[in-house]
């Protein structure tokens, strides 16, 4: 039986441990955090990735924690909605909004208990060294002793440990989109009615456009809140959570809407993602026994990051059981499916962030009226059309598996 390591235990890494088990390989996965991951956005599940998680038997349940949004509304400088729209206006895999959204915490939950529960992840621990020998790869950890695996996967994020161990530094491999996200739960008094809503601030506080987004969770009250800025790398240490808080504290003082609360509660909680947007570049996806797996290898798409890496798992797992574990044929077929799939899904991130938070109050007016006019244009289908188009533009192969999925009848399995 081949042994995986596979660094990073979240979408990317989760599924391709699911793939990994029921194609007769050992996967134990690396994971920076102390247990599985909660929190984090709201994400995407569009197109072919919709195929793969019925694969996996899990479509169902990941309906079942749908987030409930139905559409996405922007709003004016008086918090009033002047733009909206649904997640079944552009195609089946919806516009903006997926037609199938779910909270990236809900989602990693159900990966891990599809991967199974008793899989061994290596929590509170990272890469330190990879040393790659003629049969085998020697990994060292910054916490638990050296061990040898046949492969090693790098499925740790745009900022990957594994990529710069063995493909180079970030400097080279990543390019900086200008701004940062974060994201926090909270709850609000605001009837949201299962919209999203999209608030924009003018340029201040020594920095760029600012966004403030709520992600409803039904009718409960809870929300999760999106808080964005574009600005110049201002260097913070990725560890320290009340320097990320303050920093946000003071981007957006002084702003109205509802911000000054959602501030407030950001203040209490220590759940908080922040991080620094960028777009990964890497001319092959593979080096050795090494490969890289969703942001990792391709991060930086528009609204098609979860969904890339659920096929990608997908196609990597079955094209090293189709090379009997042979990586040298496996990772180069693997590149050669993907690589298309992933070139469309990126087109639509190449833009500037000036249409997420534009500098000027004329520019959050005039991109808050295409908004509105948007769906009501000529062609607008047509145009939306190719994120349907994109989403849908790889076939996914039919590896047979070893071991059935249990909760799945006889006709669900691919043919």
């Amino acid at each position: 039986m081949r042994t995986v390591l596979i660094s990073g235990a979240s979408v990317a890494g989760l599924s391709l441990a699911y793939w990994l088990r029921r194609h007769g390989f050992q996967p134990t996965l690396v994971e920076r955090a102390g247990a599985v991951r909660s929190g984090g956005q709201a994400v995407d599940i569009r197109g072919t990735a919709r195929e793969v998680v019925t694969r996996m038997g899990i479509l169902d349940t990941i309906r079942a924690h749908h987030t409930g949004t139905h559409g996405f509304a922007f709003l004016n400088g008086r918090g009033e909605r002047v733009a909206a729209m649904g997640n079944t206006d552009f195609g089946d895999s919806g516009g903006i909004v997926a037609e199938i959204e779910i909270l990236r915490g809900d989602l990693v939950r159900i990966l891990h208990e599809a991967a199974g529960t008793d899989v061994e992840i290596l929590y509170d621990n990272v890469i330190t060294r990879i040393d790659e020998g003629a049969g085998n790869v020697r990994v060292s950890f910054d916490k638990a002793p050296p061990r040898s695996f046949d492969l090693v996967v790098g499925a740790d994020g745009v900022r990957s440990g594994v990529r710069a161990l063995t493909f180079g530094q970030d400097q080279e491999l990543v390019r900086d989109r200008g701004y940062y996200l974060s994201y926090f739960p909270a709850r609000t008094e605001l009837d949201l009615d299962g919209w999203e809503l999209m608030y924009n601030l003018p340029a201040g506080n020594g920095v760029g456009g600012r966004v403030a987004l709520l992600y409803p969770l039904g009718d409960t009250g809870q929300v999760r809140v999106l808080l964005g800025f574009v600005a110049p790398d201002l260097g913070y240490d990725r560890r320290d959570l009340p320097a990320q808080k303050q920093l946000l504290a003071e981007v957006f003082a002084g702003a109205g809407w509802e911000i000054p609360a959602l501030i407030d509660q950001l203040r209490h909680t220590d759940d908080l993602y922040f991080a620094r947007e960028g777009t990964v570049r890497v001319d092959h996806w593979y080096r050795g026994r090494t490969v890289l797996l969703g942001d990792a290898a391709f991060g930086g798409s528009l609204g098609m990051g979860t969904s890339m890496a659920l096929v990608g798992a997908y196609v990597l797992a079955g094209e090293l059981a189709a090379a009997g574990g042979d990586h040298r044929i496996a990772f180069a077929e693997y590149d050669k499916e993907m690589r298309d799939y992933v070139t469309r899904n990126r087109k639509r991130a190449a833009s500037s962030a000036s249409g997420f938070a534009p500098r000027t109050r004329r520019g959050i007016w005039m991109r808050n009226q295409l908004m509105r006019l948007l769906p009501h244009l000529p062609g607008a289908s047509k145009m939306m059309s190719g994120i349907h188009k994109a989403a849908n533009s790889i076939t996914l192969k039919p590896y047979p598996v070893l071991a059935p999925t249990p909760d799945r009848s006889e006709s669900d399995q691919p043919t």
